[in-house]
């Protein structure tokens, strides 16, 4: 599975590069703050809404601790997606919210 630190896909967002997030976390959760652009896709749906998701794309997944987004990204792996995981989620996330 791969990883990417909060940290780096904080320097990535500020150098103005565009970034697919998916948040998986549960839709009050992310009421209280999200990474700008991150789009809220809760775990228990991911299964579902996958035909949403563009297999071309690279998606950085997250959560609050980087758990749920680690099944996340194991789960779309195993279906051919190109993600990664936002290790120690929005806990580690230092950078803006909306």
């Amino acid at each position: 599975m791969k990883q990417i630190t909060a940290k780096e896909v904080e320097t990535l967002l500020n150098q103005g590069k565009k970034l697919d997030i998916i948040d998986v976390r549960e839709v009050d959760e992310v009421a209280a703050g999200k990474i700008p652009g991150a789009v809220n896709i809760p775990l228990g749906l991911v299964e579902f809404r996958m035909h949403e998701l563009d297999k071309t794309k690279e998606y950085i997944m997250v959560c609050r601790s980087g758990a749920r987004s680690g099944r996340a990204t194991q789960f779309l792996e195993s279906y051919g997606f190109n993600v990664m995981n936002m290790n120690g989620g929005m806990l580690t996330w230092e950078g803006n919210v909306e």
